[in-house]
């Protein structure tokens, strides 16, 4: 273990083995540590904050600090992140509050490039990706395998499913079906994430179930619910194309991303 002399670890945090704390961090008495956490410089992890195993914390990262909720009264509630992590210059993570879920937790093998933020009571899954400067609204939740394009912004409680794209810039006020593609701003679906599921290793008799089942979602005849128990009833057995309808079928408080009216007839057709 390696503390530097001017960092403040204060009684209390709990330390795994092999943590290294750089020049002038804090960490607060209520934190825990996993093995092999590195903080760089300047880092603070305040609150009821626990950092998974080998997460990396580059400097002036905030973790754990107050929910920016005018509701928030200094209750208990915390912050969990994962194991693998690299977390970048100057990003944030709040702690949630207790009129959500009182907690905001994070994957693991996530990268957040310098200046994302997390707010209260967020959701992250595994394998994410923020560009810098992503940001979510309170109470969102973010699949696996998502990536944040740069300077994006999540609107609070919207649902990014997993394997979605969120381009640069792009403001997302709705639920983002997973394998998706949203891009613009105000955001709308693009098509499909073929880019991303193909790094992936997806099978190609995967996704051209999902490029098929997305065009029957979104074309013209029929109302919407038909088409969804359309394509439930065809793809039963797509356990890829089963995610997005078990999305779509979740309660949320937030309206479902469409493609623009014109690509509708058309489908899919991203590559």
């Amino acid at each position: 273990m390696r503390i530097h002399p001017t960092a403040i670890v204060e009684e209390g945090a709990s330390l795994g083995e092999g943590v290294s704390i750089g020049a002038f961090c804090r960490v607060a008495a209520s934190a825990t540590l996993g093995d092999g956490v590195t903080l760089k410089s300047h880092v603070v992890i305040d609150g009821k904050t626990e950092i998974g195993a080998r997460t990396v914390i580059h400097p002036f990262a905030v973790l754990g600090g107050p929910p920016q909720h005018l509701g928030y009264r200094d209750e208990e509630t915390t912050l969990s992140v994962g194991a693998d992590c690299i977390i970048r210059e100057q990003v944030t993570f709040n702690l949630g509050t207790a009129a959500g879920r009182g907690a905001t937790v994070i994957g693991d093998k996530c990268f957040f490039m310098a200046g994302a933020h997390v707010a209260h009571d967020c959701i992250v899954g595994s394998n994410v990706i923020f560009a810098n400067n992503a940001t979510l609204g309170g109470h969102v939740v973010i699949g696996d395998h998502v990536f944040l394009g740069g300077l994006c912004a999540i609107h609070q409680f919207c649902r990014i499913g997993s394997y979605a794209f969120i381009g640069g810039c792009a403001a997302v006020p709705t639920d983002v079906i997973p394998y998706a593609s949203a891009t613009g701003n105000h955001a709308q679906l693009s098509g499909l994430n073929i880019v991303g599921m193909k790094r992936r290793g997806m099978q190609r008799a995967a996704i051209h179930d999902l490029r098929a089942a997305y065009r029957l979602l979104f074309a013209e005849a029929a109302s919407f619910q038909e088409r969804l128990e359309g394509v439930a009833s065809k793809y039963a057995q797509s356990e890829e194309v089963m995610r997005i309808v078990n999305f779509i079928r979740e309660d949320t408080r937030r309206p479902l991303m469409a493609p623009p009216r014109k690509l509708w007839a058309a489908g899919e057709n991203s590559e």
